[in-house]
């Protein structure tokens, strides 16, 4: 029972020295937070029913913002948004995925690189677009994150408005230490099976 505790406190002094050496290297941590854009858009065809794409941003801003973005972005912000922007590579009656945009928006430090997008749902007055991507920026980590796209036009004209939401879908990854604490445990287990064993 002595050899094992020796063996013990020798891992768990070679694992903390080294950890303390190695583990303090600066990480990058994902994003957390929302962000809404909002204003008005032109697309390609005077109905909402149709569209099946955002020709010109005619005016965004940043409506309200929590968590990182919050310390990076003012509310009232102007995002650069990338355009045209395909919300539809198949047809309003049947639907298909758009394709992937890098730099859909980009704000305060933050860009927002589109993967895929989905139409929801779609009708004269009301187009709703979901889909995801990845937010990187500011010395955070690349996190992947969810968005949906609204616009409405009760009156038929050709620049309705839109409402953006974004949020970052960051997964939180384990500390070094925690895993290399869950790696003793291991071999401290190992070692009570061999000893029953025997």
């Amino acid at each position: 029972m002595k050899t094992l505790s020796k063996t013990i406190v020798a891992i768990l002094t070679t694992g903390l020295f080294s950890c303390g050496l190695f583990c303090q290297q600066a990480q990058a941590a994902p994003i957390q937070g929302d962000i809404d854009l909002g204003g008005v858009v032109t697309y390609d065809t005077t109905s909402l029913a149709t569209a099946t794409r955002v020709n010109v941003w005619n005016s965004s801003i940043v409506l309200q913002r929590t968590g990182d973005f919050a310390t990076f972005v003012a509310v009232g912000a102007t995002p650069t948004m990338a355009a045209p922007w395909i919300f539809n590579s198949g047809t309003p009656a049947t639907p298909m995925p758009g394709p992937a945009t890098p730099m859909l928006w980009q704000v305060g430090g933050f860009t927002f690189n589109l993967s895929s997008s989905t139409v929801v749902s779609q009708s004269a007055t009301f187009l709703d677009v979901s889909g995801v991507g990845t937010i990187s920026g500011n010395s955070f980590d690349p996190t992947p994150g969810t968005w949906s796209f609204n616009s409405t036009q009760a009156d038929g004209s050709s620049n309705p408005t839109f409402s953006f939401q974004a949020n970052s879908a960051a997964v939180p990854e384990a500390s070094p230490l925690a895993l290399f604490g869950m790696g003793v445990l291991g071999l401290i287990g190992q070692q009570a099976l061999r000893r029953k064993a025997a």
